[in-house]
């Protein structure tokens, strides 16, 4: 595990300053919010905001420049460091340093709505099953729009768990929660700022960790045909079925870029199998 470095930012325990201002904490619940970040500043003040209700704040950077530590302090947010090495193993360290066993997990930009917000204040902590999970479901955003139709939607995820009963997958990308007691869908939503616009959905990075994980667990590249089928099934299933295409050129793109996903990290992977073998012949000659 990558060595992990811890400051306490500045700010108060009683409220939280931003834009100038204190917003006022009138109770909080026994509960951590973990965040992962790295250049997290676009979102971060919002996500923040709702999750004030939490007696702690946790954040794990991996080499932000930007300002996200600032944003962090002002928040009072407990600030660690540490390389990053995928998202799951990422996000599991940030569980275990939480001070509390329920922990909220959210992403840098995530935001919390205040119907969600207002059902975690009601819940009983003290006497609540720790193997009970919570989903809160998800609205994807592009820039300013949402995305209503296609393979985004609907998006439900489980966040708010005990980690005594539950974690992350170590999946360096796909990351999830996986539950091993009753799962329970809380009131609200949470918005989700991924992407700036629709260019952003392409990102080489992610297809580079996913091919990197095939790899390791030894996965079996499907031929040319096969991964024609794989894409062309991932377009349909997202444009039409999935109505993608009420989203207008949003909608197409989207679903265009499911269909990447769906086979360009399995490219990646078999193209690396493809040099390391030609690599062996040549030095066997």
């Amino acid at each position: 595990m990558p060595e992990c470095r811890k400051w306490l930012t500045q700010g108060t325990a009683n409220g939280i300053r931003y834009n100038g201002g204190v917003k006022q904490r009138t109770s909080t619940v026994p509960v951590s919010a973990v965040l992962i970040t790295r250049d997290a500043e676009q979102w971060l003040e919002t996500a923040l905001r709702p999750l004030t209700i939490c007696d702690e704040i946790l954040i794990l950077d991996s080499g932000s420049t930007d300002r996200t530590r600032e944003i962090a302090g002002a928040f009072g947010a407990v600030w660690h460091e540490s390389s990053f090495d995928g998202y799951g193993p990422q996000k599991r360290r940030a569980v275990e340093l939480a001070r509390y066993d329920w922990v909220l997990s959210i992403d840098a930009d995530e935001v919390l709505d205040d119907e969600t917000v207002q059902a975690i204040t009601a819940i009983a902590w003290q006497t609540e099953n720790p193997q009970k999970c919570w989903r809160i479901s998800r609205r994807p955003f592009v820039g300013r729009r949402e995305i209503r139709h296609g393979h985004w939607v609907p998006d439900p995820v489980v966040r708010l768990f005990n980690r005594r009963r539950h974690t992350f997958s170590p999946a360096p990308v796909h990351e999830s929660v996986k539950p091993n007691g009753p799962v329970v869908t809380l009131p609200g939503a949470m918005s989700h700022h991924s992407y700036d616009d629709l260019a952003a959905l392409f990102r080489a990075d992610y297809q580079r960790l996913k091919a990197a994980e095939y790899r390791r667990r030894g996965r079996k590249i499907p031929g040319a045909f096969n991964l024609s089928i794989r894409a062309a099934w991932a377009f349909a299933y997202s444009l039409i079925l999935k109505r993608g295409f009420l989203d207008g050129p949003a909608g197409v793109v989207i679903a265009l870029s499911g269909a990447v996903n769906a086979v360009l990290g399995l490219a990646l992977a078999g193209e690396d199998v493809a040099c390391d073998l030609a690599a062996a012949e040549r030095e066997r000659n």
